[in-house]
C-alpha cells in the first residue's frame, strides 16, 4: 500500500522547483535538453498528475497559485493538498508516481542536492567548497 502523504511530499520539491523554473507555463513547456533534471523531474511529474482529469481543475488552479507566489506556504501547502487527493482517488497514479520518483537518479530529502523552499536571512552567507563528492543513486 502506497503513504498518500509520504508520496505527496517527496514530490513537491521537484514541482515547486518547476513551476519555480516555468511558472504557469510548466503544463505546456516542451522538454528542455538543457533544463536540470529536477525541474524535468517536476514537470513530467505535473503532467502525470494532471492527466487525471478529476483534478486537473483543482491542480492547475493550485499550480497558478504557487506560481504567483511561490514563497506563500499556504499556496504550496493547498497544492500538496490537491496532489494527496488525486494520489488518493487512483491507486494507479500513485503506483505511476512513486515509479517515476524510484526511477529517478536524483533523491529529494536530507544529504541531497535538492534545496527546495529555502529562505536565507541575515547579511553573510557562506558557501564551503566540498573535496570529494561522491554521488549514489537511489537503491
Amino acid at each position: 500500500m502506497v503513504d498518500i502523504p509520504a508520496l505527496a511530499g517527496q514530490v513537491m520539491p521537484y514541482i515547486t522547483a518547476a513551476i519555480a523554473a516555468y511558472g504557469a507555463a510548466v503544463w505546456t513547456k516542451a522538454q528542455d535538453t538543457m533544463a536540470d533534471e529536477t525541474v524535468s523531474l517536476g514537470r513530467r511529474l505535473l503532467q502525470r498528475l494532471a492527466r487525471r482529469e478529476e483534478s486537473r481543475p483543482q491542480l492547475e488552479a493550485a499550480v497558478a497559485d504557487v506560481a504567483e507566489s511561490p514563497r506563500d506556504e499556504d499556496f504550496v501547502a493547498a497544492l500538496r493538498g490537491q496532489i494527496k487527493k488525486a494520489l488518493a482517488a487512483d491507486a494507479q497514479l500513485a503506483a505511476d508516481i512513486e515509479a517515476m520518483l524510484n526511477a529517478s537518479p536524483i533523491v529529494a530529502g536530507p544529504r541531497s542536492q535538492i534545496v527546495a523552499n529555502s529562505h536565507v536571512g541575515g547579511d553573510v552567507i557562506q558557501i564551503g567548497s566540498a573535496g570529494d563528492v561522491t554521488i549514489h543513486r537511489r537503491d
